[in-house]
């Protein structure tokens, strides 16, 4: 395995803070974000897409780390009907034409979540009943969904990038295995997993039986761990729509590594990905409300080298 991190957990840093810190906890890739849901603070996209120079001292300073691009992340609601998804739609492309003129063969990104027709927001339609769901459903993959991935994919071809790696997450299109299956099958296997277990753990879902259904379709993986409240749980279930911010109220809360699941949990997780053929980076993704960006990014790695190991 290699130790990434997401750059966002270390947002509050200028870039060539974050680079020491990166290399002086043993990290040896990064996974920058470009726009969209991140505020990009350590990369500027146009800047870099403009001017090869720019990106020659990008990667020549990474190098000067000892570090290396994993991949460049996205992540957005490209489907969105209303203005924002024209705007998320605009810098997934330009994020994977710079993967593409930066050697990255990986982006990281989201499926998008379109409206139902005539809908003005996103519409995550996470039930069978009423009747309705199932033609808006029809709708958003048939008429927006598998026709833009068609499209991204073969931008993805052309700029030279060989995975786009989509997170399953909440409202959005693609959430669960079988989603990001009926995905794959339409469109092709340039789409993949980032498979972030955070996420399944409060769906309800075993990441370790989702790594062993994904297979070879996991092409990136993020390292974020989430507590669950069972007395809060047991009340109101998982669908919680309470704040992030309103820990001691919620069912859920993304935590650092450890501090939902143990590190015999961490231990499986990492020997189920190489079961499947998974030998590559864990990025990780600091989200944790009650440690320190650097507090909770150093125990994640301490909890990930007690859980596998590492290439130098």
């Amino acid at each position: 395995m290699r130790l990434g991190l997401v750059t966002d957990s270390l947002s509050h840093l200028p870039l060539d803070a974050l680079l020491e810190a990166a290399a002086g906890l043993g990290i040896s890739t990064l996974e920058f974000g470009c726009g969209n849901w991140s505020q990009a603070p350590h990369l500027k996209l146009d800047a870099l897409l403009e001017s090869a120079e720019a990106r020659a001292a990008f990667l020549a300073k990474l190098r000067a780390h000892g570090l290396s691009l994993s991949a460049l992340n996205c992540s957005g609601n490209p489907l969105h009907p209303g203005e924002s998804g024209a705007r998320h739609r605009e810098v997934t492309s330009k994020t994977i034409r710079l993967a593409g003129l930066l050697g990255v063969e990986r982006v990281v990104l989201m499926s998008g979540c379109p409206g139902g027709p005539g809908d003005a927001n996103a519409n995550w339609i996470t039930t069978a009943w009423p009747p309705e769901t199932a033609r808006v459903l029809a709708w958003q993959w048939d008429e927006v969904l598998i026709p833009y991935w068609r499209g991204l994919v073969a931008e993805a071809r052309n700029a030279g990038v060989g995975r786009l790696c989509l997170e399953l997450h909440g409202h959005q299109a693609v959430y669960n295995v079988a989603t990001l299956q009926r995905l794959r099958a339409a469109v092709g296997p340039v789409i993949g997993a980032n498979f972030d277990p955070s996420h399944l753990f409060w769906m309800g879902a075993d990441p370790l039986a989702a790594i062993r259904a994904l297979g070879d379709a996991i092409y990136h993986v993020h390292a974020k761990d989430t507590r669950i409240d069972t007395a809060n749980a047991a009340v109101n279930s998982l669908i919680d729509t309470t704040p992030m911010d309103r820990l001691r109220d919620r069912a859920w809360g993304y935590v650092t590594l450890g501090f939902g699941h143990g590190e015999s949990w961490w231990r499986e997780f990492c020997t189920a990905l190489r079961l499947a053929g998974y030998d590559d980076v864990l990025s990780i993704e600091h989200e944790d409300l009650l440690l320190s960006p650097e507090d909770g990014v150093h125990r994640s790695v301490e909890a990930l080298r007690a859980a596998a190991t590492f290439a130098s």
